[in-house]
């Protein structure tokens, strides 16, 4: 309970400390739900690696697998925009959902990667990730105009994979995938100092904040498996 000054005001050092330390519950969530979906996704995706019937279910038949690709597209839209409408249990489920079907979609890596190919690439982005987001916790500078620049260098690079998509140039590929990576680089920093600043403001652990800290979570995970999936990419070329 707040206690009051002689004036009937709230002791300011209590709010201060029930703060941060609503604050630190939440960034723990934030980092929990992220490494939780990362291991649904990873599992589910071995598992179907696993299952020839399930891979020619999926890969064999292009409504099924396109049909699931704008599954999660949905998903990601609809927790995103509606995350302050939704229950936090819905948007949770959702969130396992989107990370199930990532990771069924996800399973042709564990058949065109080697093992250790794969098991690199996770390693050397976990540890760009860590590092990354570290940098975007700790730095005192302020990350937004980075930010505003990176997205719109992702959505030149998105333009400009759609246009290899005719032109079939693998060392362009190869290009753009070291640019992929540059970009989640950053945005990893960027998107961490932007969950920060939007949990350092909640002054409990409600379900609002949450929330929030749940949609700070799916915006990690998608930094850290783009960041993944380019780095496999460069990986596996790289020993072709």
């Amino acid at each position: 309970m707040q206690e009051r000054d002689y004036f009937g005001r709230y002791d300011t050092k209590e709010q201060e400390l029930n703060r941060v330390s609503s604050f630190s519950v939440l960034m723990r969530k934030v980092y929990t739900w992220m490494a939780m979906a990362l291991v649904i996704t990873g599992v589910t995706a071995y598992g179907v690696a696993n299952s020839p019937a399930l891979i020619q279910a999926i890969y064999g038949n292009p409504v099924l697998f396109f049909g699931l690709i704008i599954g999660e597209l949905a998903l990601v839209w609809g927790v995103s925009a509606r995350i302050h409408k939704l229950s936090l249990t819905t948007a949770t489920l959702l969130f396992i959902l989107y990370s199930v079907i990532n990771g069924v979609t996800l399973s042709s890596i564990f058949i065109v990667y080697a093992s250790s190919t794969i098991s690199e690439a996770f390693l050397i982005t976990a540890g760009t990730f860590g590092g990354m987001s570290i940098l975007g916790y700790t730095t005192k500078r302020d990350l937004s105009k980075l930010g505003s620049y990176l997205l719109m260098a992702l959505i030149g690079i998105i333009i400009a994979s759609v246009v290899n998509i005719f032109l079939k140039s693998s060392g362009f590929d190869l290009i753009l995938s070291y640019l992929v990576v540059l970009v989640f680089v950053g945005l990893t920093a960027w998107d961490t100092q932007n969950i920060k600043n939007m949990l350092e403001v909640e002054g409990d652990t409600g379900e609002g904040a949450q929330k929030v800290a749940l949609l700070g979570a799916l915006t990690l995970y998608l930094d850290f498996i783009n960041l993944f999936l380019h780095i496999l990419r460069i990986l596996g070329n790289s020993r072709d």
